[in-house]
Order: structure tokens, then C-alpha cells, then sequence
């Protein structure tokens, strides 16, 4: 809802925190018709209703052109972008400054920036250090730390002897470098820094203790030698992107946790276990990093990642460890000693993020979610419980409230554009993994088998769900599909309508540069069952500009694109922005490099664009296949990163003005024997000048993963030009 006059917009918020000053109209906001205002917070739209304050008639910058040999941040003229929290920054006032030698020792990592930076939400904080959407000049960041490059960890790598780990330290250290920071950021002298003598400053890692919530909690298959009651688990693992709740909490969601895993033999678990497995990834035969190698009696520190049936039962070992991962972990950044709590009845999965959809006093709190695999799937959250205002800022017992009960449902995409949100429940039969059978009938398999119950009830299989956005102009949700190198020619269908070869020397196809699709619920009521849906845009490199199955949204070199994945829509200005995820465009000349990028966009409506025919062709098998492609409207590139990094997490300030974005792994691809001399020394390199002109050429700086902060130079708000009419 927007109010305006005829000199400036005043969104709801501005209105409602002016009347909340005034006794008299406190007193009547308390009453029906204030419940009714307060289900405009600002925290989406109603129905088909605006909450967009400043919306943008246009962008206001040149695009950025791909420089894929620059080591540095490359932003449009006018912008400039600042280094505001890096690897191993330290969160409280007595932490030295870090080395970035591999020195530091485990311990000090309670203290400081985790590594690999992610999904984040930046909460606005009040005088009365709550939660106040409206300020922007003071708040909590909450920052997911996904996973870790060891290389640049220690001193020479991590050591690593017959295949295992040697240095307890060593892995030690790893543990708190995953998880989520929460730190206090200001704005002084128009520039934003971390302040680390808050007391909310807090490191969240795989060694915090998390409560089990929802109708999981004291399942039989979560009990551990940790919890024999199975009520809780420790620690968090592979945060990837994120979500925040209309309460004032945050959502870590764990994607592939399941690799972290080791399971040496497959003795003792029943078929319904083995296929549980099997479906959830749970079957690495030393672990992602290998952590249970350590060897130490007097610590489960270690062993708990070890799934292999050991003892006599569950609580003598670790069997059900991997059971209580693949969750959405809510935090109360705003209560630091709290514990956080894995809300299950939102299912088990590989947890991309959630995305709150519209918010409206009486009706269900409603999430929408993207399971992060090839050919995975689209879920969405209903709350049981009706939306209450006076819930805001309710932290914890809030979640308590709407995510421990609720339907979860999947997603299917017809061929007509329409499409269906089948509910999770009344699971019978069985259902095949491999060699595997499992057999429903337990009332836990919608939330800890949320994939196999996907499977059951016939959704369909996307090419690799990551994050979502809901456009707060209108409640229509985007979705990012990154790639899928499985999805062949046989297989495409109308939402997920490409298979191709990528460049001429390759011998198959796929999805290589991604898509994102959209859809609008039926009467604009986030807890319909039914939906219509297009694609918004397809990615594309340059040398298939020319391809019209490829390039099916008319890309240019302002904005061709590939592996789209991170998303944010801008209450200020209903600004789309676009990350991506691609380490190489593999059409382009050399290969490598500088490909990843931020973009900006005005997008249109489901619906706006026009049906078109897409032919698949490999060899003698050829498909033709209809979908639904959108305006892709104006649609340029903001920003670019450093050589092998990721653009991945982005939230902003409520006046629009500041855009926190996440800079993950430069120079992942380093080989150990180079770690002197490393193919980014990013943030070294550069800065964030956006000059490629000054960056330093010289490359012997570790490279660090960091928070940025993106401003116009002139102070103005982001991306849009709102002159025109």
C-alpha cells in the first residue's frame, strides 16, 4: 500500500510510525481497523496491491561491461562499492585483526567472519534495539558462511595424511568457519562499518547447540548419542541462501549438508533407511572434509559425522546425525544468547532459502522454497496459524506459532501455463531410489523424506531451484533455475524447455546457462492451490545471442547472462536484481575468469510476453517443446566480480539507498602449489574502486570472501530513475 501526496511518496510505514507517536491514534490503531493497516508493514503486499514506495521508471546507469581478467569489483559509473566484513574479520573488541596466513588458532573463530559468504538480511534496529524495518542507518546483518576453501584456511592447506585428517585444530577451526554471523553494522560519516563492541555480535556455528522443533522433534530417527530424545542436534552446516520472517527472525537454510557425511558400510539400516539415504545424498564414504578422521576419545566432536551404524542403538552413536540436517534454522538476531531452533515441518531437503510471500492479518504466513539438485523441486509453506500484527517482533515464540504446524506442498508445472500446489500428506505405497524401495506410512515422511514424497506425488523436476524473490508490487514469485547439465532432450518440458550443446566441442546437452520462471496464485492469495506461470528470462552467452532456441530472451551484450541464482526485489523501487553463479562461461574466449555479476532489471507480469516453440536436437533426437517466455523489460549489468568468485547474497537498506552483496571464494580454483601466488588476491587486489584502470596486477595476497556495501557516489537511492513519467 503506498500514500502519497503531491510533492514525494510516503510508504505505509513512514504513516504508520508517524500515527504511532500521536496517543490518540495509538489508541485506535489498537482497535479492528488498526489490525487491518497493520497487514501493510511492509512486509509485502496485499493481494494485488503495492508496496513498493519509489517505484522505478527506469534504470539510471550504463551497464557494466563482463571483464573477465580484472581481480577487483567493476560497478557502473556514479556507484561505488566498499568493503564492509571479510574472512576472518574479528566481531568483538578484543579479537586482533586477522593474519590471513593460516596461523590463527580455532578458538579465536568464535569470534570471528566466517568464511564463504551467503544469503544474508539486513534487520533495521530501533533506539529501543528491536527490530524497526524503517531505519537504515543502524541494524543487525545476519550473514550465512556456506562452506569454506581450506587451502587459504592454514598454514599450508589442510593437513591431510592416508587420506585423513591429522590436526585437530585444523578441523576445529573449519567448524566455526561454516554456520552464520550476526553483527551490528552503523552508519558513520555516510559510510558503513561493523561495530564490534555491540552486544549482539554473535558467531553461530556447527558446534551451537539447536533445539528440534515442529513435528519432528522426538522422532525415533533423530534420536542421537547427543540427544537420546532426539530434541536436539549441534550446529548448522552449508547455510546457503536465507530468509526472515514477518516477526523480525532469520531463516539459515542448510543445502548440501549431505556430503559432510561419512557412511562406511551400509550394516544395520533397515530399506526404508537405505533409500532414505540414497534419495538425500547421505552415501560419501570419508565426508565432504573428512572431519570424523580425527581421532579423540574424549570429544564427539568429530565422530558425529560419522552415519555408520556403530552402537547398540541410536543413542549409542551417530546413525541419525545426517537426520537432523537439511532444515530451516531460525535465529533471533535480536536475542544473542537464544538457541536456535530447526523448524521441520518446513521439510528436509536441500534447503536453497525461504521467501515469505504476502502478509495479511487473518490468513496463513506463507513460504516459498527451492530444493538446490538437478531435476529437484519447488516447495511452499502454509501456516496453520493466522497472521496476528502484534506478532511482530514476537522472536522465537512467533516461529513456535506458524512453523511448527502448517501444510508443505509441491510444485507442478503444466504444459498450459497453469499449475498445481500438491499437499505433502496421505502418503501411501512405495517409491523407488535406484535399487532402493521405500515404503510410506510413517506421518513423519512429508518432512524428513520430503523429496521422496515429492517423487509420490508426481511434481515437477526443475532444473536446479535456488533462490526465490516476491515482486512486492504485484506478489508475483521468481525463481532462479541455475543450470542442469541432466536435463536432455527427451526430458525438457514447457517449464523447463532447453537442452543444448553449450559450445561446439561438446558431445552433450543441457541447461548450461539457466532460466528463471515466475508464477502469480490464483486471486493473488498466497495459500491458493492453483497458479499460472511464464518465464521470466532464459540465460545466454555471447556467441548464442544469435541462437533463437538459446537465446529466447533477446539478450545483448548489456546484459547476456549465465547460471542465474541469486535474487532481491527492492520494496523501494520494485527493482529486480539478478546474481549469478557461473565460474566459466564456457563459449567465451578464454574461458575463465571474471564472469559473475549483478544485474538489475524492471521487470513486467506473468502473462506479458508471447508463446513460443523451442526445437531440442542432439544427434538424431529432436524435441519440440512450447513455452511461455515474459518481457524481459530493461535489463542491465550493475556489477562484476573478481576472478573465480561468486555473486551470491544481497539485502538492502529500507531507504533503498545501500545494497549489502556477498563476494564468495576468489581464487577457489588455486592449486595448493600456488598458495603463494593465488589467481585472486581479491579484496587486496581492488578494493572496490570499480576502476579496472587501478586495480594492482600483483597476486600474493590470500584472497578473502566478504561483505560489500554498493552506494551511488552522489548518496542517492540505487538503480532507479523514478523522473520519468
Amino acid at each position: 500500500m503506498t500514500i502519497q501526496d503531491s510533492n514525494s511518496p510516503k510508504h505505509f510505514n513512514d504513516v504508520l510510525q508517524s500515527a504511532m507517536s500521536d496517543p490518540s491514534r495509538r489508541q485506535i490503531l489498537r482497535g479492528g481497523l488498526g489490525l487491518s493497516a497493520l497487514s501493510f508493514l511492509g512486509l509485502a503486499g496485499c493481494g494485488g496491491s503495492s508496496a513498493v514506495s519509489a517505484p522505478a521508471k527506469a534504470l539510471n546507469f550504463s551497464a557494466t561491461p563482463l571483464n573477465q581478467t580484472y581481480d577487483g569489483v567493476s560497478v557502473a559509473s556514479g556507484y561505488k562499492a566498499e568493503v564492509l566484513y571479510k574472512l576472518g574479520d574479528p566481531i568483538n573488541a578484543t579479537t586482533p585483526a586477522y593474519l590471513n596466513n593460516g596461523t590463527e588458532t580455532s578458538a579465536s573463530f568464535d569470534f570471528r567472519s566466517g568464511d564463504h559468504h551467503d544469503g544474508m538480511y539486513f534487520f533495521g534496529m530501533g533506539s529501543n534495539n528491536k527490530w524497526s524495518k524503517t531505519v537504515s542507518d543502524k541494524g543487525l546483518l545476519c550473514i550465512n558462511h556456506e562452506a569454506i576453501t581450506p587451502l587459504f584456511l592454514h598454514a599450508s592447506g589442510p593437513t591431510i595424511v592416508n587420506s585423513a585428517r591429522t590436526v585437530a585444530d585444523e578441523v576445529q577451526k573449519e567448524f566455526r568457519l561454516h554456520g552464520v554471523s550476526v553483527v551490528e553494522v552503523n552508519k558513520v560519516n555516510g559510510a558503513f562499518q561493523v561495530n564490534t563492541a555491540s552486544t549482539f555480535n554473535r558467531r553461530i556455528t556447527t558446534l551451537t547447540e539447536m533445539d528440534i522443533a515442529g513435528p519432528l522433534r522426538g522422532h525415533n530417527l533423530l534420536k542421537t548419542k547427543y540427544s537420546p530424545t532426539g530434541v536436539k542436534t549441534r550446529g548448522t552446516v552449508n547455510n546457503c541462501a536465507s530468509g526472515y520472517t514477518p516477526w523480525g527472525t532469520y531463516l539459515a537454510c542448510e543445502e548440501n549438508y549431505a556430503g559432510y557425511f561419512k557412511r562406511s558400510n551400509t550394516a544395520g539400516r533397515s530399506a526404508n533407511e537405505l533409500a532414505s539415504e540414497a534419495r538425500n545424498g547421505v552415501t560419501s564414504s570419508s565426508g565432504r572434509e573428512r572431519w570424523s578422521s580425527i581421532v579423540d576419545n574424549t570429544t564427539d566432536d568429530y565422530a558425529r559425522w560419522d552415519v555408520t551404524v556403530k552402537g547398540a542403538s541410536a543413542a549409542d552413536d551417530y546413525r541419525n546425525a545426517a537426520n537432523t540436517y537439511g532444515f530451516n534454522v531460525e535465529i533471533d538476531p535480536f536475542a544473542p544468547t537464544s538457541t536456535p531452533k530447526k523448524r521441520t515441518a518446513m521439510g528436509r531437503f536441500a534447503h536453497e532459502g525461504a521467501w515469505v510471500g504476502p502478509v495479511t492479518v487473518g490468513k496463513p504466513v506463507v513460504f516459498y522454497m527451492g530444493c538446490d539438485s538437478r531435476n529437484e523441486y519447488i516447495y511452499k509453506y502454509v501456516s496453520t496459524a493466522l497472521w496476528v500484527a502484534s506478532d511482530v517482533n514476537g522472536g522465537l515464540a512467533a516461529g513456535d506459532k506458524y512453523l511448527d504446524d502448517g501444510k508443505l506442498y509441491v510444485a507442478r508445472f503444466n504444459s498450459d501455463f497453469s499449475g498445481e500446489w500438491l499437499e505433502l500428506g496421505n502418503l501411501v505405497g512405495t517409491q523407488a531410489v535406484g535399487s532402493e524401495t521405500f515404503t510410506f506410512g510413517d506421518t513423519s515422511d512429508p518432512y524428513l523424506n520430503t523429496r521422496l514424497a515429492a517423487d509420490k506425488k508426481g511434481a515437477t523436476k526443475m532444473d536446479r531451484p535456488e533462490w526465490g524473490a516476491v515482486n512486492p508490487a504485484n506478489g508475483e514469485v521468481y525463481m532462479t533455475l541455475t543450470n542442469n547439465s541432466q536435463r536432455s532432450v527427451s526430458l525438457t518440458d514447457a517449464a523447463n524447455p532447453r537442452s543444448y550443446k553449450d559450445n561446439a566441442s561438446s558431445t552433450s546437452t543441457g541447461n548450461a546457462n539457466g532460466h528463471i520462471i515466475r508464477w502469480r496464485e490464483t486471486g493473488s492469495n498466497p495459500a491458493a492451490t492453483t497458479f499460472t506461470w511464464d518465464i521470466y528470462v532464459f540465460g545466454a552467452e555471447s556467441d548464442d545471442l544469435s541462437n533463437k532456441d538459446v537465446n529466447l530472451s533477446g539478450l545483448t551484450a548489456d546484459n547476456f547472462l549465465s547460471a542465474p541464482d541469486g535474487l532481491w526485489f527492492s520494496e523501494k523501487t520494485g527493482i529486480l536484481y539478478i546474481q549469478t553463479d557461473d565460474g566459466a562461461f564456457t563459449n567465451e574466449a578464454d574461458g575463465k575468469g571474471s564472469t559473475c555479476m549483478l544485474l538489475a532489471a524492471i521487470p513486467g507480469t506473468v502473462g506479458d510476453g508471447t508463446t513460443v516453440d523451442v526445437t531440442n536436437t542432439l544427434g538424431t533426437t529432436t524435441k519440440k517443446v512450447t513455452t511461455k517466455v515474459g518481457k524481459t523489460g530493461e535489463l542491465k549489468r550493475l556489477l562484476t566480480g573478481p576472478i573465480e568468485a561468486e555473486i551470491t547474497g544481497i539485502t538492502e537498506s529500507y531507504d533503498g539507498k545501500t545494497l549489502f552483496i556477498n563476494i564468495q571464494h576468489p581464487g577457489e580454483d588455486t592449486e595448493a602449489a600456488n598458495i603463494a601466488s593465488p589467481t585472486s588476491s581479491w579484496p587486496y587486489s581492488n578494493t572496490g574502486s570499480g576502476n579496472p584502470a587501478t586495480a594492482t596486477t600483483a597476486k600474493s595476497a590470500r584472497p578473502r570472501s566478504a561483505t560489500i556495501v554498493l552506494t551511488r557516489i552522489d548518496g542517492g537511492v540505487i538503480g532507479g530513475d523514478f523522473s520519468l513519467s
